[in-house]
């Protein structure tokens, strides 16, 4: 970085960081600018003795993230009906954490791909938790850092990071496991478009929990539901109102947060993204989101 401003993969970088802290595109582009915000407001005497100016920008961006973390919760209190993340339409700022030589234990897979059921997940985790574990085994930052970050000692933010790896854990294996992944979301794909109700069934675990996220703009379930029939049918019929309401709708296979996706538009407009967790050939969680406000397309 120089000492004028940030490149743009640094700027992907700290993005890459509030997004995955944050799980919203918007709040986490507003970090970036109070973290630049924050860098010019160094006097010109100030800026040159920061050493590493990114990894400056990395902590102050991570600590405005940590501190927007229990209003972003307390908003999301009264939201209207179920919140879901913000998907983004093409991949994800790569985190710069060295693999080599780290504990595979000690690491979660939210570097190029991050599910919405994984950051529906992390939404469980403390806000020192959910940052001591992002800084740490996502961006590969020592715990002695995070600390001044977290506002705790390294020990303690070593066992926040352990505890967040625990509580994450079974829905980072279960996305890590995916196996035929394109195959299962091309075969969802057709069986939703052609109304094909037993072939929806069998692609669907029994358990299957389908999530939808309106946001009171586009009406949606406002609870969860779940079993492969009942979701199949709900699937079924909101896919035929919509085709109801234009003729002009067209879903494709597209990188959803960096992983094999569907996304819907009429007339080019994006109109609905599908992100599916898959087990075992079979779907286990599906994640709607048709809010408006959260359907820019930001391309990685």
């Amino acid at each position: 970085m120089s000492a004028s401003r940030p490149t743009p993969d640094e700027r992907r970088h700290l993005f890459g960081v509030a997004y995955r802290i944050l799980g919203s595109v918007h709040d986490a582009e507003d970090a970036v600018q109070e973290g630049i915000a924050r860098w010019w407001a160094l006097t010109d005497d100030q800026r040159p003795l920061v050493r590493e100016p990114i990894a400056w920008l990395t902590r102050v961006v991570s600590r405005i993230c940590l501190d927007e973390l229990a209003s972003a919760r307390s908003r999301r209190e009264t939201y209207t009906g179920m919140w879901l993340p913000e998907p983004i339409l093409g991949s994800l700022p790569a985190s710069a954490a060295p693999r080599d030589g780290r504990d595979p234990a000690d690491a979660v897979t939210l570097d190029e791909q991050v599910s919405i059921a994984l950051l529906v997940a992390m939404e469980t985790l403390t806000p020192g938790e959910r940052v001591s574990l992002i800084l740490h085994d996502v961006f590969g930052m020592p715990f002695d850092e995070v600390g001044a970050v977290v506002g705790r000692s390294a020990a303690s933010c070593r066992q926040l990071a352990s505890t967040a790896r625990r509580k994450v854990r079974d829905t980072e294996a279960a996305g890590a496991a995916e196996r035929g992944r394109d195959e299962v979301v091309a075969a969802f794909l057709a069986a939703c478009a052609g109304g094909d109700l037993d072939a929806l069934v069998r692609l669907l675990d029994p358990a299957v929990v389908s999530r939808a996220d309106g946001g009171g703009h586009v009406r949606t379930a406002r609870k969860e539901i779940v079993g492969a029939e009942t979701v199949a049918r709900y699937l079924l019929n909101v896919v035929g109102k919509q085709e109801q309401r234009t003729t002009r709708l067209v879903a494709s296979i597209e990188p959803v947060n960096g992983r094999t996706g569907i996304v819907a538009r009429d007339e080019g407009r994006v109109i609905g993204v599908f992100d599916l967790e898959i087990v075992g050939g079979r779907i286990t969680q599906i994640a709607i989101l048709v809010n408006p406000e959260k359907l820019r397309e930001r391309l990685g």
